[in-house]
């Protein structure tokens, strides 16, 4: 397998890597700014929703707990740019989440219960499945405190929070609030198949597709079935460990019966300081992310994305530990490739968390294919594009 020059590396960065974070930064500033706008506005008329600036730090769930407020600002405020409702899964596709106000008080459920309901209401002969092991069931009664407001029919049904009806009360209010600040020429409303909310923004460089995401942050508790990390790993250590499951979790709105369980915060903790060590870790992701998007899987939805990515190096980073693994880019860089191209070759990627949950369950398998032969091409022989 032969190698690459430090200069071949050096000139992809600076011509590739670079101005993708430039566009990239750019793109964020001003999809921020807009869908602030609108999430403001949606606070406004409705009180169970909050704007995108009242986020992690900012959340009105933990205003009246000083002493986390002060931990979380310390981990998540530190040298890369972090904006916590904001996830960019490539640059023209974003994933934010809206928080959800007047839930607070998390407990996890003990007992299990049957549900016998479809989303509409109506009453079925058998129960409804139970949730795969990203998702969860969802009941106002597992919070101490809860406005009356999730209560009502319109969002719940037998004292379950229902994702499908809170995101037909939000769809409705993302469209009303488009027209009332005046972002029809900003903003669109894509159609659904599904009760997901997306909408196209259109920025000064080009248009980029949101899925907006009503969220429950829940930053009190690490989830049970989180059973993380892994006896004897010696990536991350143990004091970010318990940085990391002090920061909580999210649930998020994006089915019709259960809630997701996301790790943002989490993640971020994990990408923050990952070459302390004087390792080229986030190097090797750069490059990997870059060259994915040029050419292994590129265009406005890939099947892989910068999420993807980001769990393949924490795999990588957890299986090989030592400082001295990251020391020669090419090689680490080669190895992750590796890793990767196993994956997708296999349609099996585990989440970092959750291990039981395959991140490429419901991917298209012969989108996955082409992108493992690409990838088998450049192990063969690696080269980068600069064209």
């Amino acid at each position: 397998m032969k190698s690459f020059t430090d200069e071949d590396v050096e000139i992809y960065i600076q011509s590739k890597v670079e101005r993708r974070h430039y566009l990239v930064s750019k793109a964020v500033e001003e999809v921020q700014k807009i869908i602030q706008q609108l999430t403001a506005e949606i606070s406004y008329k409705a009180v169970r929703f909050q704007a995108i600036s009242n986020s992690g730090i900012h959340s009105e769930n933990i205003k009246d707990q000083p002493a986390l407020l002060a931990k979380w600002s310390a981990m998540l405020q530190r040298k890369r740019p972090f904006h916590p409702s904001i996830q960019v899964l490539a640059p023209s596709q974003f994933l934010i989440t809206v928080p959800l106000r007047g839930l607070t008080g998390y407990r996890e459920s003990q007992i299990r219960h049957w549900r016998y309901y479809t989303v509409n209401g109506a009453k079925l002969l058998s129960s409804v499945r139970d949730p795969e092991e990203l998702h969860q069931w969802l009941e106002v009664e597992q919070f101490s405190k809860s406005l009356q407001q999730w209560h009502e029919d319109d969002v719940n049904i037998e004292g379950d929070l229902v994702p499908a009806k809170v995101l037909i009360v939000f769809r409705e209010l993302v469209e009303k609030s488009i027209v009332s600040c005046n972002l029809s020429s900003k903003v669109t409303v894509l159609e659904s198949f599904s009760s997901v909310v997306r909408v196209a923004v259109d920025t000064s460089e080009s248009q980029v597709e949101v899925e907006l995401v009503p969220a429950v942050e829940i930053p009190t508790c690490w989830p049970e079935k989180a059973r993380w990390p892994r006896c004897l790993k010696r990536w991350p250590s143990q004091e970010k460990v318990q940085c990391i499951k002090s920061l909580g979790f999210d649930l998020l709105a994006r089915s019709n019966y259960h809630w997701q369980l996301s790790f943002s915060r989490a993640e971020h903790i994990l990408m923050e300081g990952l070459d302390e060590d004087g390792g080229c870790r986030m190097k090797c992701f750069r490059v990997m992310r870059q060259m994915k998007e040029d050419v292994w899987c590129a265009g406005n939805k890939p099947v892989i994305t910068a999420y993807h990515l980001q769990t393949v190096l924490f795999w990588t980073c957890e299986k090989y530990p030592r400082t001295k693994d990251w020391r020669c880019f090419p090689e680490a860089f080669l190895r992750l490739i590796q890793k990767l191209h196993k994956c997708v070759s296999q349609h099996f990627l585990k989440h970092y968390f959750l291990k039981n949950t395959n991140l490429l369950k419901y991917a298209n398998a012969s989108d996955l294919d082409l992108v493992a032969s690409k990838l088998a091409v450049f192990l063969e022989k690696p080269v980068f594009c600069l064209d």
